[in-house]
Parts: C-alpha cells; structure tokens; sequence
C-alpha cells in the first residue's frame, strides 16, 4: 500500500512539472531593433516649416520585433501599442520639444529612442475677454477682501486667498496704488495712468525706473509707497499655458503693484468687470491682485 501512495506521488509530481512548464513557454526573446521616429506637424509645408500654428504634431515610431511603444512627454507617459502618436504643444510662439519613445518587445525587452521637433503655436484670446478688457479703465479693487496678497510661487489660490498674507479692504490706503488706471486699447496698448506715482517693492522700482529719487530708506516691507512715476505705456498681449490664460505686458506694464519680474499675469478668475490675477515677481514670491473696471 505504502509503495502505491509513493508512486502516486511521484505522478502527480511529474504531471505537475510537465504542466508547470508548458505554463511558463515563452520562446524566443527578441529585443526591439532599428527604432526609427518621425514626425507630422499638422499644416507644415515650405511656407510654414513649423506648421499651421494648431501645435498639434503626430509621432510615428516603427521598430523590428516591437510588441508596443511609450512615448514620454514632459515627463508624462503614453502607451500607444501601434507606434502613432498625437498631441498638442501649447506655448505661444515657436519652440523646441522632446519626446522619448520607448518600444517594447517580447518578455519586457526594450529599446530607447528620442527625437525633437519644432512646432508653432498661435493663440486667439476668448473674445469675452478682449471686450471685457478693453471695455472702461481698469484699477485695483480696494473695497475687496484680499485684493492684494502673497504666496509662495507655486501658489494657485484655489479659494480666492493667497497663502501668507491678504489685504482686507482699503488696507492701502495710505499708498499710490488706489488710484491708479489701466486702459486697454484694441490695439494692443495699455496705457497705465499714475496720477504722479505709484506703489511698489523698492528694488524692482529702483532697478526698472528711475533709481531711488531721493526717496531715501523704504518702508519696513522694503517698499516705496510714493514713487514718482509718469503715465508710461506698454503693449499687451494674451497667451495661453497649462489651462490657464496669461495677460502679458512688455516694458514696466504691471497690474497696481509694482514687483518686477516677467510681467506676466496668470488670470485666475475672471467676469466682464472683475479680475483675479498671479505675477510672479523679481524676488520669486506669487504676487496676487484683483482688479475692476467699474468705478
């Protein structure tokens, strides 16, 4: 009886094994070979080498023996198993992109491959906004609540509140900044209105305008509440980046508090009379201000 069960045994072993390894039959790994990576801008031709300013752009990737392929965009992933590709690059202007591909073979095999391309992209404001834009004077709201505030420059202010500091209303009043105006023409000028002067960061005002101007020391918060400015303009534009619209100034243009930087305003939220802007400025701080153009 014992000599049964031991050969039981060893048949059932064996029978195991045997399906054991036809489970786990792979057969030949082959590696993914001869990666080669082109690109489609859409509209491109000789009079428009970077496309027809959509900055929509199809990858195509073929290798030998690939089973799938990965594309990687700003650090994003995209499995794309027949080798074809479509995005959209969305910085104004003309730029240079990477992208990362990836083929895949048998049992996890795979070979690396990138390529560059450089794409246009127009953009056309929302209408809404350039007749809101252009429609009275523009100045700082002082009878809101946070009207003017800080954060680190990462700071999106979800709830409408900056993250350090907030100004309630009116809290300014002993600055320029009140009344200040802002008219956008359709011609793309903003023409800033000072009254005479204007309140802001002391380095960013002295390095951009006119020095110090006898003002002597700033204040506390390392600013000058009077600086003597004239009416000055600028040119604006609107572009767009990450979901977000951006009003962008040239020269000294800037939003009723001065802070340097790259001129550039995220808008945050926005209606037909009301604005709620993000600047980064010179000294890496996200700088927040709402703005009307009621009276």
């Amino acid at each position: 009886m014992k000599r049964i069960n031991f050969l039981l045994i060893v048949l059932s072993l064996f029978i195991y094994t045997s399906c054991e390894q036809e489970d786990y039959e792979f057969g030949d790994i082959l590696s993914p070979s001869n990666l080669t990576i082109s690109a489609a801008i859409q509209g491109a031709d000789a009079d428009n080498p970077y496309g027809d300013g959509s900055g929509y752009v199809t990858f195509t990737a073929t290798a030998a023996d690939a089973i799938t392929y990965k594309f990687i965009q700003n650090g994003v992933e995209y499995m794309e198993p027949s080798g074809v590709f479509t995005t959209r690059f969305t910085n104004t202007g003309i730029y240079i992109y990477d992208i990362e591909v990836v083929a895949s073979g048998t049992a996890g095999v795979m070979s690396n491959g990138a390529t560059s391309v450089e794409v246009l992209y127009t953009f056309e404001p929302p209408a809404d906004l350039v007749e809101a834009l252009t429609t009275g004077s523009w100045r700082v709201m002082a009878e809101a609540p946070a009207h003017l505030g800080v954060g680190p420059a990462d700071d999106m202010a979800p709830d409408g509140v900056a993250n350090w500091w907030n100004a309630g209303p009116y809290d300014k009043a002993d600055t320029a900044m009140y009344d200040d105006r802002m008219v956008f023409l359709s011609n793309g000028t903003m023409e800033y209105q000072t009254q005479g002067s204007i309140f802001g960061k002391a380095p960013p005002l002295e390095a951009d305008f006119s020095g110090n101007q006898d003002l002597g020391e700033p204040n506390s918060d390392n600013e000058h509440l009077y600086y003597p400015a004239d009416n000055f303009s600028s040119n604006w534009t609107v572009a767009e980046d990450n979901g977000y619209l951006i009003l962008n100034f040239t020269g000294n243009g800037f939003a009723g508090f001065y802070v340097g930087g790259d001129h550039a305003y995220t808008i945050l939220s926005r209606s037909s009379n009301e604005m709620y802007l993000k600047t980064v400025g010179s000294d890496t701080n996200g700088w927040f201000i709402k703005i009307t153009n009621q009276e």
